[in-house]
């Protein structure tokens, strides 16, 4: 009998222990039962993974604070509110108690945290699907802010940002990073040479530019002259080549026709002899015309 009282006493504890937190769950779903549907549908109401709060019996305190005077009088505001009254620190506090390290890892330094974003300034955890987590949605969720790259995307020549094939997160980590504009790589020609990989050589004869920044001559969310082109030939190669060698008069638009020049002017490109404008292997390749 005294085996019997000694082996139930922890259980009844555990019980009393986990039902105020029952309670508590109760009294939140049966106002705010849209958003428990909606978070039991999403990765943070999966049960079965350790790494969630759901698999530990979290509730919607573990983001939204104690709330106890909420809970009373609906009047009262919840402990953390997520809204941008609240200061963006406290809005990303809770996400990262849990999101720690990998991506994250170099949040406290990046452009958007100061900038005063919080994660709910893109993240949407109340909803089954999050659509900066969506390929063929984050896009959309950037151009809320990056309405400059929205325009690029619109040109002639760009990468498939619209349509979701390729993700903004293909290049740059949002949580901050150790290269320029928050890219995924250390350096700009690395995080290319992540899909443009034989463009990374090496080269028996490089082209210095596009061995030093491929921004030199490509701008990579879109522009008008293919294939991503700042400037369309020849005057792209012409920001540089100057010289009394053949092809390197500064054509202007007084060349086009009906004007005399018009020649030369038309279909002139230096791609059409100096194809191998990355680098070149061939050992008669010295100005990259093979």
């Amino acid at each position: 009998m005294l085996a019997a009282l000694v082996l139930a006493a922890p259980l009844s504890q555990a019980q009393d222990t986990q039902a105020p937190r029952e309670d508590a769950d109760a009294k939140c779903t049966s106002c705010h039962w849209k958003e428990a549907e909606a978070i039991k549908a999403s990765k943070h109401g999966v049960s079965g993974d350790p790494r969630t709060a759901a698999a530990h019996g979290g509730t919607c305190k573990s983001c939204h604070g104690p709330s106890l005077e909420h809970a009373e009088n609906v009047r009262a505001r919840p402990t953390l509110v997520f809204n941008r009254s609240t200061p963006s620190t406290e809005r990303s506090a809770p996400c990262l108690t849990c999101h720690q390290g990998a991506k994250v890892v170099h949040w406290a330094g990046a452009a958007h945290a100061r900038n005063d974003l919080g994660c709910d300034s893109c993240h949407e955890s109340h909803r089954p699907a999050d659509p900066v987590m969506i390929a063929s949605a984050q896009a959309g969720v950037c151009f809320d802010c990056h309405k400059d790259m929205r325009a690029a995307t619109l040109r002639l020549s760009t990468h498939p940002l619209r349509s979701g094939w390729m993700p903004c997160s293909s290049c740059h980590n949002a949580h901050g990073s150790v290269g320029e504009a928050g890219l995924v790589k250390a350096s700009v020609n690395e995080t290319c040479y992540s899909c443009h990989a034989e463009k990374r050589g090496p080269f028996l004869w490089p082209h210095p530019p596009a061995a030093e920044n491929c921004s030199n001559c490509h701008e990579p969310h879109g522009t008008n002259a293919a294939p991503l082109l700042v400037s369309r030939m020849p005057y792209l190669c012409m920001q540089c080549h100057l010289t009394p060698m053949h092809g390197s008069n500064l054509f202007s638009g007084s060349n086009l026709p009906p004007a005399t020049g018009g020649a030369q002017m038309l279909g002139a490109s230096c791609a059409n002899c100096h194809m191998k404008v990355h680098g070149s292997n061939h050992p008669s390749g010295a100005r990259l015309t093979r």
